[in-house]
């Protein structure tokens, strides 16, 4: 057999192991590196040094390139960091970004069947990286086969984002004919997906529908302060502000001097139903002052107060005042400056984080 690849140069002492590819060709390798770098391999030596011929030790890994084998092993050998000299690690760190772009999904499938969990984890983040619509379907066939969760996500949001051009590819039309399964588990994973967009979608919105509530809460509390102080939230433009202050002052002038409410009760008029609303929710949300000396300046607020414990509310009603309150205090949250010890503490974990997965 051929020698495409000889590793003798990296041990001193000589090889022991011959490890053959699928087209037959052989590789020298080291019984003591295979077996310390994966649990299958030193099995596969263990069962062929029992054999008839204990002499010859073959491990044949199949299924994959030369190439591929040939750099499979070179990353057995190298470890999961290059050592050496700076210059030495660059150019071994060089390699093997070359190796990973190059036999990125054979060397997946090794690392996942020969147990290497360091190269498994790179070979996937090399692969996701890589990632391209017309290759999109053959790697999710990859991922789910291999157990890699990183590359099936990357997969889906790629078929998300272009479906189309995923759909001309080779491997939509292979699998449409031999594999339905796959295509259906990728049309649900993007039916799913659709269906949390719109509801993530939905809860923004009322997310800022209640933020709203909650800064005109606030606003009510600045119109009829004697001293004009109130916070709003921080996001908000001086524009929207100064309009919904605009349009709340004219509510509550409408709402004190509306002209039927000598003849017809407020409940009648559009306008003072709104500002009613807008008051009992001010009065459900208002904070007690009257301890500290400082009773709410608002109309009505400890009338309707004292009405509401008196007559009760709905659930409804409450969960809304829930949320709204809710609201005030993520809005003050995040308004907030975040210290820098957290921020150095963010930094450090994020560096680890993306420097465990490369």
């Amino acid at each position: 057999m051929a020698s495409c690849a000889d590793f003798a140069a990296l041990r001193a002492s000589p090889s022991d192991v011959r490890v053959v590819a699928s087209d037959g060709s052989s590789i020298a390798a080291h019984s003591s590196v295979l077996a310390a770098a994966s649990p299958v391999l030193e099995q596969m030596i263990l069962d062929a040094r029992r054999g008839w011929d204990a002499g010859c030790t073959v491990v044949r890994v199949l299924g994959a390139p030369s190439d591929a084998v040939a750099a499979f092993l070179r990353f057995l050998y190298r470890g999961p960091g290059a050592g050496g000299t700076p210059a030495a690690a660059e150019e071994e760190e060089e390699w093997a970004e070359g190796a990973v772009g190059a036999h990125g999904a054979a060397l997946l499938a090794l690392a996942h069947a020969y147990r290497v969990p360091w190269l498994k984890r790179r070979a996937e983040a090399g692969a996701a990286a890589r990632l391209t619509a017309e290759r999109a379907v053959d790697a999710l066939k990859l991922a789910a086969l291999c157990d890699a969760p990183r590359l099936y996500l990357a997969c889906a949001r790629l078929a998300g984002k272009d479906l189309a051009t995923v759909e001309r590819s080779e491997g939509w039309r292979f699998a449409a004919r031999h594999d339905a399964a796959l295509l259906g588990e990728l049309l649900q994973l993007l039916h799913d997906a659709d269906q949390r967009k719109k509801r993530w979608e939905r809860e923004r919105a009322s997310q800022h529908v209640y933020r709203q509530l909650s800064d005109a809460m606030a606003l009510l509390d600045r119109i009829f302060a004697a001293d004009g102080a109130g916070e709003v939230r921080a996001e908000a433009s001086p524009c929207e502000v100064d309009g919904v202050r605009r349009g709340l002052e004219q509510l509550m002038r409408h709402f004190a001097a509306c002209g039927g409410r000598a003849r017809k009760p407020a409940a009648a008029c559009p306008r003072c139903r709104r500002a009613l609303q807008l008051l009992r929710l001010h009065a459900s949300v208002c904070e007690d002052r009257a301890g500290a000396g400082e009773p709410c300046r608002v109309p009505l607020c400890s009338n309707l107060k004292a009405k509401m414990q008196e007559e009760g509310v709905d659930k409804t009603w409450k969960l809304l005042v829930k949320k709204v309150t809710r609201a005030r205090v993520m809005s003050a949250l995040a308004s907030r400056e975040v210290p820098e010890v957290v921020k150095k503490s963010w930094a450090k974990y994020s560096s680890r984080r993306a420097a465990r997965f490369r």
